[in-house]
């Protein structure tokens, strides 16, 4: 196949000089969208988006939705490259009925994510914020923790990212229930894990942290009845999608006493507007870490995600198949007829 230059659109910040030389070496022109501060590609009108996307034959994309009717206008366009491994906002039907390749950038930053959650457990537990907020007000009285050491920690799915944080919950000599769709039993006894119904981690651990994806069976997971469930002296994280919690209830627990801290990188508000004021409420809380959807966004992470969307870009650009890992959805003929 030519290798004249093909047009790829990135709509996503901090996308490096490595990942740029890398697709210009294959004959690639890169052309950054040029976002206002603040603003995301999920900010993007689908007019606006069009525009960026005329003549382009690649797309690195961030949380833009991706339907039919954002597809039809884009008859060049071959590859959409998810920097990142959420793929909730993508429609895949469509991208396969499109005759398009949509992919995501598995492994690239499943080290940064799981870093992330022992960040969040430790500072929920230490009650760094609480501690730092009084004494910027003055007041330096010493505010009594929580160990993360010999506790329970309940994990609820163990993908890459899950087994991510077993491996960094050993040096906590941490006791780990699982729940999961399918059990490994293998994997379970080798790092001391025990498989558990959803209900049962809830009552029993100290921890918990999510690592599901957001589906329709999942929405909602951790709801109302699922928070009371969880014990007063215990801290609820989710680095995965917003949706997996209802932050309503969420909101209630906490103010209620009923749950002791949340460390949140991801909020129903990021797609729902009409929860924005949860979501302020939840970040003023002392007893709530929160970050802005930036658990994968280290250097390394985004330097590794972004060398992956690439290279998937120029593999589809260049009629090959990316790591089979990393396709979510192949629209080619040639791959509808090996499917």
């Amino acid at each position: 196949m030519s290798r004249g230059r093909r047009r790829v659109v990135v709509t996503q910040r901090f996308f490096d000089p490595a990942a740029i030389a890398c697709l210009e070496a294959a004959g690639c022109e890169v052309h950054i969208a040029d976002l206002a501060p603040g603003q995301a590609d999920s900010n993007l009108s689908p007019s606006q988006l069009h525009a960026l996307l005329d003549g382009a034959a690649g797309w690195i994309v961030g949380h833009a939705e991706v339907g039919a009717s954002l597809l039809r206008p884009l008859p060049s366009l071959q590859v959409i490259a998810r920097r990142g491994v959420g793929y909730d906002k993508l429609d895949l039907a469509a991208i396969r009925a499109a005759g398009k390749v949509a992919t995501v950038a598995v492994g690239g930053n499943d080290a940064c994510v799981a870093d992330r959650v022992l960040a969040m457990m430790l500072a929920l537990g230490h009650r760094l914020r609480e501690t730092q907020g009084r004494m910027e007000g003055g007041d330096w009285t010493i505010l009594p923790g929580t160990d993360l050491y010999d506790k329970t920690v309940g994990i609820v799915g163990l993908g890459r990212i899950g087994r991510g944080v077993v491996r960094r919950l050993a040096g906590f000599d941490a006791r780990i229930l699982a729940a999961v769709p399918h059990p490994d039993p293998a994997y379970g006894r080798a790092n001391g894990i025990r498989y558990a119904r959803l209900e049962e981690l809830l009552e029993q651990c100290d921890y918990v942290t999510l690592h599901a994806p957001l589906t329709p069976a999942t929405r909602h997971l951790i709801d109302a009845a699922a928070l009371r469930r969880m014990r007063p002296e215990a801290f609820l994280v989710n680095t995965a999608r917003g949706g997996l919690v209802d932050d309503r209830a969420l909101l209630a627990a906490l103010a209620g006493e009923r749950l002791a801290g949340a460390g949140l990188d991801v909020f129903e508000s990021e797609t729902d507007p009409a929860c924005a004021d949860v979501t302020r409420t939840l970040l003023a809380m002392p007893n709530v870490v929160g970050t802005p959807h930036s658990a994968a966004s280290t250097r390394e992470g985004l330097a590794r995600t972004n060398m992956l969307a690439a290279q998937c870009v120029i593999a589809v650009l260049d009629g090959r198949t990316p790591p089979p890992d990393c396709v979510i959805a192949d629209g080619r003929p040639t791959a509808t007829q090996q499917q």
